[in-house]
């Protein structure tokens, strides 16, 4: 006598298969994510270093925010989340992204100042390093989700379906 194949077996692994690739792009892209914007965030330190040298601290700051918002940007919407150009509604959403993580990062040092006056610059930092942390998974949700979301199928009108990529270009 045989024994029946249990219930769902091929589908299961299918769905599990599909949630590993699913799991394995994402971890993928949230490391590219992460290296690209510590690679900028550490290009824009040393921009700022030697700008502050020939202009003020508070200008040199403002133009490497700037800047390295417009390079982050490029780089996250082609290399992280390969979506190719962002155009100015990304950027400008990005840049919405970054301004919100400053006032968090601003928030929890100013809190940190307003209840523990005098705190060392190593508990600073750890403050600052672990709020830039959760702004930065936070960025990458939105970013992923909303700015540079991948883009669903769209039918054909012959009963095909395309990637909304060739159907922008095909419109």
């Amino acid at each position: 006598m045989t024994t029946p194949a249990p219930q769902g077996g091929a589908a299961q692994e299918g769905i599990t298969m599909s949630g590993v690739r699913m799991i394995r792009r994402h971890a993928a892209a949230f490391g590219r994510f992460a290296g690209l914007g510590s690679g900028v965030t550490l290009a824009a330190s040393a921009a700022l270093v030697l700008l502050s040298q020939w202009i003020p601290w508070m200008a040199a700051n403002a133009l490497t925010t700037v800047a390295s918002t417009v390079v982050a940007t490029e780089l996250h919407a082609r290399v992280s989340f390969s979506h190719g150009r962002p155009g100015l509604a990304g950027h400008l959403k990005s840049a919405a992204t970054m301004a919100l993580g400053w006032l968090v990062t601003s928030a929890a040092v100013g809190t940190l100042a307003a209840l523990r006056p005098g705190t060392g610059l190593v508990l600073q930092q750890t403050v600052y390093l672990s709020a830039t942390a959760l702004v930065g998974i936070g960025r990458y949700l939105v970013l992923r989700l909303a700015v540079f979301a991948e883009r669903a199928p769209l039918p054909r009108t012959d009963g095909e379906v395309r990637s909304r990529a060739a159907y922008d270009a095909a419109a």
